[in-house]
């Protein structure tokens, strides 16, 4: 080997652009991250060949003066850190000083600015990182445009392993959507090709944000989705959660920005996917769009070259926090006071999104409330005979309940329902048996699962590592109510069976129980499991398909969907109930046309 050197300043910045600048879209996130660090209120952005030929940022941010335009090229060169104590809490998108040169070493690149204390900008152009001259005087107004040309033309190699201008333009788009989302406050625009793309004005209320989320994940996401806010110490989660009806066939319209980075974070990642767990279909993911606020000295964004990722102090407390916040809002969710209910608009073309775009259905117009509460179905409290459903008195309630009144039932499988914005229809299986699990987990968590002892001890039959399991995890299923005994190598005795669920067969319950918590595995959490055993066991003590329901137990079930959480899916995330209202119906009818 050769004898040990320093390496020549230029191969330095390309080789820390191999890190920095992976294609077209990164250097699109380091200019734009910079103009949103200096205070940018509007910031335009122009490509030609998917950025290839050409990137050029302008923004209307502070500017920088004549022999500041030389000192920003340099490596480690920032206004933004000057001290261990700046790093520690570190609020702006980039600090490492480290992008302009490297984007610099690998382009042509033109850095054109002005402070608002000077009369005219000043312009500095690189060749491959080598200044061609002095700074020179520019009209510019206040604010900086860089303009960078040629990407890799002088390291070929890279230059090579470009994929096509469309799907560069696709990771530029995919990367401008988060930075827009990250920051309502700035207006930002894009062009193609000589072609506008994206005109963002910018945005402080309410309203302008769902108008801003509309144009870049689809109008579909902000009506099937919920606005959440908590706060607790040093932390702070809002944002926009879609409801479980809304749930995608994979992860691509998931968005966690941290102190408004943003960033991946799998802990967080999985404290919301467990929130949805309960009311999620097989194999969906849920949307959101979150923004997690917390003190920067308990954040470590100097984790990543690209700064992608970061690092919590306290990723417990954090992780908590994020379930317990969301699963707390989905739990909130219930059937709207009686009035009409606008229909969901058909999807609307958004600014595109990247993979599978198709959500499920849109089932019922959820909102965020207070528990509805208890209503009557005649003159008289309405007792609920339907298994596990208590008796409420009701006190004087609205003339129409959110579900309406039971007018019929379909086959023995649905109810229908008329309320004053038009037809409901439920799905009473499902629907009871979410009542019935959501019951469940309550008792279980006050005091556990009631038990009620059967007279005679039923017989049933298993493999022999399912009676072991039964042996082995006696507690687990007491908890819930279930208590069994091993009485031969393949045989096991129902001695209580959940009070909750009179009635229930007690061999294909402990059948299915043993089967979903052997399927759970052990690395699973505790709480986990149980709530996968606790679903199984209200499945099968809901009220079956084909019963006919007297009139008073339909409007006893609907009664308690209004109180119940989580009702609008069941625990495997179905659907419970659809409403259509009048203007769907007379569009069925052709009524008006």
């Amino acid at each position: 080997m050769s004898r040990i050197r320093l390496l020549p300043d230029q191969l330095v910045n390309q080789i820390a652009a191999g890190e920095v600048v992976e294609r077209p879209a990164s250097v699109v996130k380091e200019l734009v991250e910079n103009s949103l660090d200096s205070g940018a209120c509007r910031i335009q952005l122009e490509l030609e060949a998917g950025g290839r030929n050409r990137i050029q940022v302008r923004d209307d941010g502070a500017g920088m003066a004549r022999d500041e335009l030389a000192v920003a090229l340099q490596r480690h060169a920032t206004s933004k850190i000057a001290s261990l104590q700046d790093l520690e809490r570190v609020a702006s998108l980039g600090f490492r000083g480290e992008a302009l040169p490297s984007i610099a070493s690998v382009s042509r690149l033109q850095l054109t600015s002005r402070c608002a204390d000077d009369d005219a900008g000043w312009q500095l152009q690189l060749d491959g990182g080598r200044p061609l001259g002095e700074p020179s005087p520019s009209a510019h107004p206040v604010g900086t445009t860089v303009d960078v040309r040629d990407l890799f033309y002088n390291t070929p190699a890279r230059r090579r392993f470009l994929r096509t201008d469309r799907t560069e333009f696709t990771h530029v788009q995919e990367l401008l959507r988060k930075l827009a989302l990250a920051r309502f406050d700035v207006a930002i625009s894009l062009r193609h090709n000589q072609r506008d793309v994206l005109n963002l004005p910018a945005c402080i209320d309410s309203l302008g944000q769902e108008q801003r989320l509309a144009k870049l994940l689809g109008a579909v996401f902000v009506e099937q989705s919920l606005r959440l806010e908590r706060e607790a110490t040093d932390l702070r989660l809002q944002g926009w959660i879609g409801l479980p009806t809304a749930s995608r066939g994979q992860p691509d319209l998931q968005y966690l920005f941290v102190n408004g980075r943003a960033v991946r974070d799998r802990s967080a990642a999985h404290a919301v996917r467990r929130a949805y767990q309960d009311v999620l279909f097989k194999d969906r993911y849920p949307a959101y769009v979150l923004y997690l606020e917390v003190d920067p000295t308990q954040v470590d964004v100097n984790v990543h070259p690209a700064k992608s990722e970061v690092r919590f102090r306290d990723g417990r407390l954090l992780y908590d926090f994020v379930f317990r916040t969301v699963s707390e809002a989905l739990a909130e969710v219930r059937p709207r006071s009686a009035a009409p209910v606008t229909p969901v608009p058909a999807p609307t073309e958004a600014w595109p999104l990247r993979g599978d775009a198709r959500a499920s259905p849109a089932v019922g117009r959820l909102a965020l409330g207070e528990p509805a509460p208890a209503y009557q179905a005649s003159d008289k409290p309405v007792a609920s005979v339907l298994p596990g459903v208590a008796a409420d008195e009701a006190p004087e309630a609205p003339a129409v309940p959110p579900l309406g009144y039971a007018v019929a039932q379909i086959h023995g499988v649905y109810i229908l329902a008329e309320n004053p914005a038009g037809l409901v229809l439920v799905d009473m299986h499902a629907a009871h048996e979410r009542i019935v699990y959501e019951r469940m987990k309550l008792q279980y968590q006050a005091q556990g699962v009631q038990s009620q002892a059967l007279l005679t001890p039923v017989s049933v039959a298993v493999s022999s590592a399912e009676a072991t399991l039964a042996e082995e995890q006696a507690e687990v299923f007491a908890a819930v109510g279930l208590e069994l005994d091993r009485s031969g190598p393949e045989t096991l005795l129902v001695r209580s069976l959940p009070a909750l669920l009179p009635g229930a067969d007690a061999a294909r319950l402990v059948r299915d129980v043993l089967a979903d918590f052997r399927t759970q595995g052990q690395s699973q959490r505790l709480s986990e499991r149980l709530n996968h055993v606790l679903g199984t066991m209200a499945c099968h003590g809901s009220v079956r398909a084909n019963r006919q329901l007297e009139p008073a137990e339909m409007n006893a079930l609907l009664r308690d969907m209004e109180r119940t959480p989580n009702a609008g899916q069941c625990n495997h995330g179905r659907p419970t109930w659809t409403q259509l209202d009048m203007a769907a119906l007379d569009r069925l009818f052709l009524r008006g046309q």
